[in-house]
């Protein structure tokens, strides 16, 4: 007795440890010792077992089995205390499992009859630990166990008892056996008619418990679903208590794997989480926001259904949530909403872009894959795009491409790839260094994916002039525009100078960077600078449109052979609203401006031009804007086949009259025997001379090789609406490829087969065509 009392003090407790006095207290547990005896050893049990170490010494000397035995005295006291003891004890895995061995269940039920609550309380508690193990629920339901547990939550009396009844159930609920047990009895009628009605919010949220550990059985909630659990759900997401509104929100979201659960939630269920979204509570927020969010997943009339509840703000406010949980959530729900286009350009006017910058940032890998997740979604449009390069969005999402998070990179290249759809978006991410990262990551076996790929191919077609030097390809879909250069090929890696840049470079030996540009600045040229202007270095801001005018004031008469204009039709205006150029290098007497004559006049011109620059500019005044210089002939050159090529209808003949005034215009047809003589090299080279600068336009080059030829079809191509490629070959080789349907096929009914590939000879026989069929051979005889 003495022991039994003194061991709930924790320093007894300590120094029985070191006498181990163990084993002779459970000596006192034998069947033959007397009744007081059992009562006051098993209190000291009870005491000793509530820590770590006694439990061991307990079980190892073989304690356990006289307590089972002992929950059969008829001394309340002793079953009591033995169930305490064992109570303690279940906290221990190895426990649990031996008193399974000793079919402990039925005495610890038996113990739910007595009169006494505090025994048929600790019975409870035992049995909602120990039902966390299979076979122990398949053992209370063998031993009428639920039956039992049905009884004391219909008895208003045991109210008492009702929190921890419900507890069991719950784990019992997790047993699809026993599940069905419960609805063949009208069990689980009983027991949700129980916990809607009940006004003790415990009881409320244990139930609400319960059907969340059984939903996660995909045979569980099918049953839930016939017993309409969603009406008690929905009821007690109005409870006053924060507990019951968690556990509610929680069980919805494990219902929602039921597509008849989502689609009863759409009218009752949705408004009321939208309302628990502007709780005080964050826990609330967050449970509500995870039930939205797998409400909405792969469900487009929910995610319809909460923009009309005017759910979109409560979400955008939870994005700068504290907790990691709600803001993922919230983001989740954002982006199955912006799948919808009607309901994606809506979110704009919530600045959910702006909202997205701290998530971006966030620490939280969770919580980044999220954020970019709904990036992706809502920046298919060009306000949200503009909106989130406006709030300075792009940076942390390009952060996000060199996270060592699989889920988080791959969203981040997803949300980069959408975002480069917008050229100017594409430019801010690349100057942020977005392909320079992707082209590090997709080297990585281990990194890359799928989005990452496609990410980085979709920010080279807004930077084609870097996709070409990288690739050496540009597909039928790459439309070259103004401003684009070709650089030559550079290794991956490799900075590809800017082409302001590369124009202010002096000449040297390398090779010419060839540019496509017809559009002229609106800077006008200093007078000295008239009919010179080509003369004069890129970098010296000086407009080159110059030219272009004094070269419409001359009547000059082109004879092509592919037949194009008459001198009438070239003093018409083009389509642009400029004065027709025609450029003095496609004539004739384009050789004599090279006269060693003018040679000294040209020299002192230039001069004039450097000393005249600063007066122009102003003293102090800052630099004025720079454009790419300008190529009035190459401007000729589109306004002349839009006039004459686009007209025609039949693409074959459209792609050979274009190949034909290509090769006219870059020093025509030429023969395999004699391309040696052709003195292409010496050509460029003038040019970088009087252009004082390795960026030659495209439209002065007049003795052009393969390459030349090829963009410079490309460029006219893309203008006029012909699909062709233009790829780059070994030792300044370069083709054209396009596709065309075989004519003995036209006209036939059924399935067609693809258009064959051509290679454009721009060189030998301008404008025949040669079909593709071994690339490695066709090409070795075309080039």
């Amino acid at each position: 007795m003495i022991f039994g009392i003194l061991a709930s003090n924790n320093d007894v407790k300590k120094l029985l440890r070191e006498l181990d006095v163990m084993n002779s207290i459970i000596a006192q547990l034998a069947p033959e010792e007397e009744v007081v005896i059992h009562e006051f050893a098993s209190l000291c049990l009870a005491n000793m077992s509530a820590e770590y170490t006694s439990k061991v010494q307990i079980l190892e000397h073989g304690g356990l089995e006289p307590l089972v035995r002992l929950l059969a005295s008829p001394d309340p006291d002793v079953k009591k205390n033995s169930v305490e003891c064992i109570y303690n004890l279940t906290q221990d895995f190895q426990c649990r499992a031996a008193l399974q061995e000793l079919n402990a269940i039925p005495p610890i039920l038996d113990l739910l009859k007595s009169e006494y609550p505090v025994i048929q309380l600790l019975a409870l508690k035992t049995l909602g630990i120990i039902t966390n193990d299979k076979e122990a629920r398949t053992t209370l339901r063998d031993n009428q166990g639920v039956d039992h547990l049905i009884k004391i939550l219909e008895t208003k009396e045991l109210n008492d008892l009702h929190i921890e009844a419900l507890s069991v159930i719950a784990n019992c609920l997790e047993d699809m056996d026993t599940l069905v047990l419960i609805q063949q009895t009208g069990g689980l009628k009983k027991l949700l008619s129980f916990a809607e009605n009940s006004t003790i919010p415990d009881i409320q949220k244990n139930a609400a418990k319960a059907i969340t550990k059984a939903a996660y059985d995909p045979e569980n909630r099918k049953l839930f679903h016939e017993q309409e659990v969603e009406k008690c759900l929905v009821a007690l997401l109005g409870s006053e208590n924060d507990g019951t509104k968690i556990a509610a929100s929680q069980a919805i979201s494990a219902m929602c794997e039921n597509t008849g659960s989502k689609e009863f939630f759409n009218n009752q269920g949705i408004p009321q989480l939208i309302l628990l979204l502007k709780s005080d509570s964050e826990e609330v927020r967050e449970a509500a926001s995870l039930a939205l969010a797998n409400l909405t997943t792969c469900h487009p009339a929910n995610a319809k259904a909460i923009a009309e509840a005017d759910g979109v703000d409560p979400l955008v406010n939870i994005l700068s949530s504290r907790r990691d949980g709600a803001v993922a959530n919230a983001a989740t729900v954002l982006a199955n909403v912006a799948m919808q286009e009607p309901l994606r350009t809506g979110l704009q006017s919530h600045g959910v872009s702006s909202a997205l910058l701290g998530p971006l940032r966030s620490a939280n890998t969770v919580v980044q894959s999220k954020a970019a997740l709904t990036v992706a979604a809502t920046a298919c449009d060009v306000e949200a795009r503009t909106e989130l390069r406006n709030s300075g969005g792009l940076e942390p999402l390009v952060e996000l491409l060199r996270s060592k998070h699989d889920e988080v990179r791959r969203h981040a290249s997803w949300a980069v790839m959408v975002c480069a759809s917008d050229e100017l978006t594409a430019v801010e991410l690349c100057k942020l260094g977005a392909l320079d990262i992707l082209e590090e990551v997709n080297l990585s076996v281990s990194r890359k994916n799928k989005f990452s790929e496609a990410a980085y191919n979709k920010l080279l077609n807004n930077n084609l002039s870097l996709k070409y030097s990288l690739t050496g390809y540009l597909s039928s879909s790459n439309i070259i525009s103004d401003g684009f250069y070709d650089y030559g090929r550079i290794n991956p890696g490799t900075k590809l100078l800017p082409l302001k840049d590369l124009c202010l470079q002096e000449p040297s030996d390398q090779r010419a960077v060839l540019l496509v540009n017809s559009k002229s600045s609106d800077v006008s040229p200093p007078p000295s600078t008239e009919g010179k202007s080509s003369d004069v270095g890129y970098g010296r801001s000086i407009s080159s449109s110059s030219s272009f005018r004094r070269a419409s004031k001359e009547k000059t008469n082109y004879h092509f052979s592919t037949g194009f204009g008459s001198p009438t039709e070239e003093k018409s205006e083009p389509p642009s609203g400029r004065t027709t150029a025609l450029s003095k290098g496609t004539t004739k007497e384009r050789g004599s401006r090279k006269g060693r004559g003018r040679k000294e006049e040209e020299k002192v011109k230039e001069e004039e031009e450097v000393s005249t620059l600063p007066k122009l500019m102003g003293e102090g005044s800052p630099e004025k804007e720079w454009y790419p210089p300008f190529d009035p002939d190459f401007h000729v050159y589109v306004y002349e086949v839009t006039k004459s090529i686009f007209p025609i209808t039949n693409i074959k003949e459209q792609i050979e009259v274009l190949a034909r005034y290509v090769a006219e215009k870059m020093g025509g047809k030429m023969s395999k025997e004699k391309l040696h003589n052709f003195s292409w090299e010496l050509h460029i080279s003038e040019l970088k001379f009087q252009l004082k600068s390795n960026v030659v336009p495209i439209g002065q080059i007049k003795k052009g090789i393969f390459y030349h030829r090829a963009l410079l079809f490309k460029a006219l191509a893309d203008q006029i609406g012909i699909g062709c490629s233009l790829v780059r070959g070994e030792y300044g080789r370069a083709w054209n490829e396009v596709q065309l349907m075989n004519e003995s096929r036209k006209g036939l009914i059924g399935a067609l087969p693809p258009p064959e590939v051509y290679i454009v000879d721009l060189m030998f026989h301008p404008g025949g065509l040669m079909k593709l069929r071994s690339r490695e051979a066709d090409l070795y005889r075309y080039l």
